[in-house]
């Protein structure tokens, strides 16, 4: 997962760049939970342009990443999520708290 922070923006944008399983998301919990109270963004986005598979803990990493964001006053967005992720996030019903935009108007060139 790589990881970018924008001071003036106060936008953190974590760029997953593996599968979201069980394997998995214990360590991108940790490190976007360690960024998120390092920084304390108005903003996170979580860039799915690299992610083909996903699986219920994904839905779980997410919620919990909106849950800490929202704690610090600030939103959560999804972006570049193919089709079989947003059918899971539909599903999960995800969708109704969190956005997926196409591009969001705060992100830098990623």
């Amino acid at each position: 997962m790589n990881v970018k922070h924008f001071i003036e923006d106060k936008l953190l944008i974590f760029e997953i760049t593996e599968e979201i399983d069980h394997h998995n998301s214990e360590r991108i919990r940790k490190r976007a939970d360690y960024e998120i109270q390092r920084f304390m963004p108005k903003k996170v986005i979580f860039d799915f342009k690299k992610v083909n598979f996903m699986d219920s803990a994904g839905i779980g990493l997410i919620i919990g990443r909106y849950k800490t964001t929202n704690d610090f006053g600030g939103n959560l967005e999804l972006i570049n999520v193919n089709s079989k992720l947003k059918r899971v996030f539909e599903m999960s019903g995800i969708l109704k708290i969190i956005p997926i935009v196409e591009k969001s108007s705060d992100e830098k060139a990623v």
